[in-house]
């Protein structure tokens, strides 16, 4: 594997950590202001802009992220060229439910990341 795939790779668990810690800060630093996306909350609807992503960040505890683990699995990367790659993987996500039970989920998700003025940004996702 490529060093630009590991650095992809990275990128992702940072933001999969940010997303499950409810780091705004570290979300925004990773993201573009323009990231455009599809997922389950948006009902099959074209999502534009960080507006609709900072109402769950700001749930903080009360997130569906909040007090999850996150894995990545099976991770594959494009590179699209020298400033854009594609990552297409299954994200588990592991959690304590309120009778105390572990559940696992899986959700296949892709994102791609493009490289603006020399710093990888998150450009675009879809999550199944």
């Amino acid at each position: 594997m490529s060093e630009s795939h590991d650095e992809i790779i990275d990128l992702t668990r940072r933001l999969l950590a940010a997303i499950t810690s409810s780091d705004w800060t570290t979300y925004c630093e990773l993201c573009a202001g323009d990231l455009t996306s599809f997922e389950p909350e948006a009902m099959g609807h074209l999502v534009r802009g960080m507006e609709f992503h900072q109402h769950y960040f700001a749930m903080a505890d009360h997130s569906p992220y909040a007090g999850v683990t996150t894995n990545i699995s099976s991770p594959q990367v494009r590179m699209l060229g020298k400033d854009a790659a594609v990552i297409a993987y299954v994200r588990l996500t592991q959690r304590i439910e309120s009778e105390g039970k572990t559940r696992t989920t899986s959700t296949p998700e892709t994102r791609v990341w493009q490289r603006i003025d020399g710093k990888w940004k998150h450009v675009h996702f879809h999550r199944s």
